[in-house]
């Protein structure tokens, strides 16, 4: 004969065959209270805390000739492939390279019987051929003969680098180096821009370089040379 609850019951408080079993209060286990605070919460889902603002983190977004250095001995120091990082660092600076396009380098657009290399921009610029210098050229050559992958930057197994892999490597040589404030890709590619800003060179020619699509992004370089502001003082 099939037993069945009354009409009135709810589950669990009243199951099939009698009352739930309550839970003593003081069997109960208080989990450790976390140390840190709980997460807020907008519109139901959880936010993730503010990301800190680069003018608290460090005085510039740029790093100068001496420390660009630095970063790359560094870099040449750490690691199985420390002539690959510090190449990386090398192409970089010299050539203005947001991460992006420095990753996706692919052996034909390296010409090292002419000393060329053809820069294909990201973020719709200008794509532009640039010289090689005899440093960029020995150590481009030299990757070339440890490599038999179609890309200049690749991994421990054969592969292209990832953004994530050259981030790595740019803060653990800044750490490395010393440097008074963390350091990240991009802050090589403005070091470009403000070295041929401070050497005089035309801004129209450094907007072509550096592939920007439109100059006032350029002349963000040019209005912080120390150059004009020379001559203002006759000491």
């Amino acid at each position: 004969m099939n037993r069945t609850a009354p009409a009135s019951s709810t589950f669990p408080k009243s199951p099939l065959y009698g009352k739930a079993k309550q839970s003593n209060p003081r069997n109960v286990v208080r989990l450790r209270d976390h140390a840190c605070p709980a997460p807020t919460t907008e519109n139901g889902k959880v936010v993730p805390p503010r990301r800190v603002p680069n003018k608290d983190r460090r005085a510039r977004e740029h790093l100068t000739p001496a420390e660009v250095e630095k970063l790359r001995t560094a870099a040449g120091r750490l690691g199985r492939h420390g002539h690959r990082d510090s190449t990386l660092v090398l192409l970089a600076y010299r050539h203005a390279l947001r991460v992006g396009e420095l990753v996706s380098l692919r052996w034909d657009q390296v010409d090292l019987q002419q000393g060329l290399l053809h820069v294909n921009r990201l973020k719709n610029g200008t794509p532009s051929t640039h010289p090689l210098r005899g440093p960029e050229i020995r150590a481009l050559r030299r990757l070339k003969r440890e490599s038999e992958s179609a890309y200049v930057l690749v991994t421990e197994r054969g592969g292209p680098m990832t953004a994530s892999n050259v981030r790595k490597v740019i803060v653990r040589a800044g750490r490395e180096a010393r440097l008074p404030f963390p350091v990240h890709p991009h802050m090589l590619r403005h070091a470009t821009g403000y070295k041929l800003a401070n050497d005089g060179h035309d801004t129209r020619a450094i907007q072509h370089y550096m592939g920007h699509k439109n100059i006032q992004h350029t002349v963000r370089y040019t209005e912080m040379a120390p150059d004009r502001f020379k001559g203002f003082w006759k000491d």
